[in-house]
């Protein structure tokens, strides 16, 4: 993301590095002390207390409610990645001259055909598949793209129920969920 940074990527400041440290290890254990809360003290169902957070595994509507908003958040990441990149110090840069540096993206590529002919490419030989990606512009213009399928597709499953077809194929329990995710 460019914290700490100079030109030729040389590290001029540790403590961006220190912050970012102390906020992954902060909520970590907030998770950490939620998932034992939740186990051992919390209430069995959270159905009384917070309907909207209650649910049965086999309830294939609350599912893709689920899913809707888990692919928002995660196009709202991309989105907020763009957006340090353009308009909040940029992001460090492995390609400008000098061995690189952090610099602000100011024209990210939005061209269909450029960001999604990395998909089409062969993943063997010397094509490199997604990994040919060699400016920032593009791996932004990516971010761009896929941010605004990943809201669109969130709200789209928000406000729509499975599909005949993807009820019968698809599992609906916990273990399913987890390895799909996986």
């Amino acid at each position: 993301l460019g914290y700490g940074v100079g030109p030729g990527g040389e590290v001029i400041d540790t403590f961006p590095y220190f912050v970012s440290g102390v906020l992954h290890l902060i909520s970590s254990a907030v998770l950490g002390f939620g998932g034992v809360y939740h186990s051992l003290i919390g209430p069995e169902t959270l159905e009384e207390s917070f309907p909207f957070f209650g649910y049965v595994w086999k309830d294939k509507n609350k599912m893709t409610n689920i899913l809707g908003y888990h692919l928002i958040m995660l196009g709202i990441g991309a989105w907020l990645l763009v957006w340090k990149a353009m308009y909040f110090g940029g992001v460090y840069d492995t390609w400008a001259p000098g061995g690189g540096d952090v610099r602000i993206i100011t024209n990210p590529t939005t061209n269909a055909a450029i960001i999604f002919g990395y998909l089409l490419k062969s993943p063997f030989g010397g094509d490199g598949w997604i990994v040919s990606v060699d400016n920032m512009e593009d791996i932004i213009g990516g971010h761009v793209w896929i941010g605004t399928l990943e809201i669109l597709g969130g709200i789209w499953h928000i406000y729509t129920t499975p599909w005949p077809w993807a009820r019968r194929a698809f599992v609906w329990s916990g273990e399913a969920y987890l390895s799909y995710s996986l």
